[in-house]
């Protein structure tokens, strides 16, 4: 079925905002570890990707459509950085520099259940401290604002960490990435394939 002239670029815009809002969320994923999200996520994106680049190429004698490609790649890009701040996935490391006494930050921090290093070490004025803790990153609202309040000035980094593991990390929800009718349908799903499998491996013995 022919699409009507109008509809074309506005298919395309909107095709392309959802590709690269996706391709931004998949080279995020990849880049902190995600094994299954970054890949599932790939597939989607090419498929998106070869509608708007096929719509595009078919129409080329008309300039509205490259506008809408264009417009629609810097919108995805832009959506694609808001949802991985929504979600907050993975684990960060916070490095705090100060040259005040730490005590009463790394007491607020362990009262918290936040797992806490602090080492001495030299800066450009002379002796400082320096408090580490890794933390999950919808947690780090509450812990820059711990900083903030014990140690307020103070220098902090914080930086995406691929992995860690046997850390003293609080109770945190986890945020609900995969539809609740899809995980109902993956749950029925799973049992069935591996009692398929297992009776298959039965009858080659």
């Amino acid at each position: 079925m022919d699409l009507p002239t109008f509809a074309i670029p506005f298919l395309i815009f909107l095709a392309e905002v959802c590709a690269l809002t996706v391709s931004t969320l998949r080279i995020i994923f990849v880049s902190r570890g995600h094994k299954i999200l970054a890949p599932l996520l790939g597939f989607f994106e090419i498929m998106i990707w070869l509608f708007a680049i096929g719509e595009t190429m078919r129409n080329l004698d008309n300039w509205v459509c490259f506008i809408a490609f264009a417009l629609g790649f810097t919108l995805g890009n832009y959506f694609g950085i808001l949802i991985d701040k929504r979600l907050a996935l993975g684990t960060a490391i916070v490095r705090v520099i100060t040259h005040r006494n730490v005590t009463a930050l790394i007491e607020r921090l362990r009262a918290a259940n936040f797992g806490v290093t602090a080492i001495d070490a030299f800066g450009a004025t002379g002796k400082v401290q320096i408090v580490m803790t890794i933390v999950k990153r919808k947690q780090l609202p509450e812990v820059i604002a711990l900083i903030d309040m014990h140690q307020p000035g103070a220098f902090y980094a914080v930086e995406d960490v691929q992995s860690a593991s046997d850390g003293t990390f609080p109770a945190v929800a986890r945020p609900n990435v995969v539809p609740t009718p899809l995980m109902k349908v993956m749950r029925y799903l799973l049992p069935s394939m591996r009692d398929d499998l297992a009776n298959e491996a039965s009858c080659q013995r």
